[in-house]
């Protein structure tokens, strides 16, 4: 019987770039960047890497729609490189390949890099969404700012929110994430800004104003992972995956009544999967940090939930009650999170692991979280009734 991926691999190295409006920077600039970092981190020799996986989401105005991108900018020497994409979790996608590529005992050494270059192409505002006959018939004129709002208005009015309270709950989960982000130096946005001016914010899909969404950036990031069993002959202070899940929308959320609108389906079963494969009994008490996919501040609100940090429509009094601060009991998005960095899509997954294999490491400077044991990433792509979720447990 297949028993998961816990405690089979390890992460000995990882790089990430600055995140922003890098217009100086191609991207074969960033991926070169994430490597070498990844390459001095694991104090390996690029020919020790045996295959690859390359996460990039818009190739057709980035990098190209094959992996040899990946093997040409780093002079990869004939081994196997693949190119994935699944959504934004795209840089998770990438991960996920690698890892279990060595889980399986098919490789040693295997690497893991995303990168997106999305502000020279113009991508920004509120870009449509939906795919194929989706768009032209179903849904033509539906946007990510739309389609989250919605998530928001039917979460207020499932659990009794005013809409004071409700954007009141959401500006507190912004302004925590803008005051992490001013003390990461790799962060996009590195301003502080107050629950006031965030519920005076230009609203883009009531209830989300401007601070309710996050931004389009550049970056790229990039993981080493290699055999558990091998990760202390690079490195005293490797970090050891403890879990790997993966969950896709069927579209039963859409076909069935039993969905509320109020919640991720695909974030809350591979959460539960996820604690199986990790052996985590108490999420809530064991998970000592976490980075969510906070594309929206109302993701993050629900997601706490999905996770089973908060119980069920009542996240508002853990985030009034400063739980999921820096200082809290549960600190997430301890680097400012996709609010602060931005989101180039396939570089975004491989970013919060980045985040949470330095603070397993205990090298997160200012915004160190006090003995880590276990760290979560939450990676989600799609609109709220169909999407894929990706989860990563990590622990020392």
């Amino acid at each position: 019987m297949a028993d998961g991926i816990r405690d089979k691999v390890a992460i000995i190295g990882m790089g990430c770039t600055r995140f922003g409006e890098l217009w100086d920077m191609s991207a074969e600039d960033l991926m070169v960047d994430a490597f070498k970092e990844a390459v001095e981190d694991a104090g390996i020799d690029r020919r020790e890497i045996q295959a690859a996986w390359f996460g990039t989401a818009v190739p057709e105005i980035s990098v190209g729609s094959s992996a040899g991108p990946l093997a040409l900018t780093l002079r990869l020497p004939y081994i196997p490189v693949t190119r994935v994409e699944n959504f934004c979790a795209t840089g998770s996608e990438a991960l996920r390949g690698a890892c279990y590529a060595v889980a399986a005992g098919v490789y040693d050494i295997c690497l893991a890099l995303g990168v997106e270059k999305l502000k020279d192409t113009g991508y920004g505002g509120l870009p449509e969404a939906g795919i194929g006959a989706n768009k032209t018939l179903m849904e033509p004129n539906i946007t990510p700012p739309g389609m989250f709002a919605t998530l928001a208005t039917r979460y207020f009015a499932r659990y009794g929110l005013s809409p004071q309270d409700g954007k009141m709950m959401l500006a507190k989960i912004s302004a925590k994430s803008h005051r992490n982000g001013v003390l990461t130096p790799k962060a996009h946005l590195r301003r502080e800004v107050t629950v006031e001016q965030i519920m005076k914010a230009p609203i883009i899909a009531w209830p989300l104003g401007l601070f309710d969404c996050c931004g389009v950036s550049d970056g790229a990031a990039a993981a080493i992972v290699t055999r558990a069993d091998r990760a202390k002959s690079f490195r005293p202070d490797p970090v050891y995956l403890k879990s790997l899940q993966i969950a896709v929308s069927s579209g039963e959320e859409l076909m069935y009544t039993k969905w509320d609108g109020t919640y991720f389906a695909t974030t809350t079963r591979a959460a539960t999967r996820a604690y199986e494969e990790a052996g985590i009994k108490n999420p809530r008490e064991e998970i000592n940090m976490a980075e969510v996919h906070d594309c929206f501040s109302i993701t993050e609100a629900v997601t706490m939930e999905d996770l089973q940090f908060s119980p069920r429509g009542m996240v508002k009094n853990d985030i009034d009650a400063g739980r999921f601060e820096l200082q809290g009991e549960q600190p997430v998005q301890t680097d400012g999170g996709l609010k602060c960095f931005g989101h180039p899509i396939g570089a975004s997954g491989l970013r919060m692991m980045y985040e949470m294999y330095k603070q397993l490491q205990g090298k997160a400077g200012e915004r160190q979280v006090k003995n880590p044991r276990y760290g979560l990433t939450h990676n989600l792509g799609g609109y709220p009734p169909r999407n894929v979720n990706s989860l990563f447990i990590v622990g020392s």
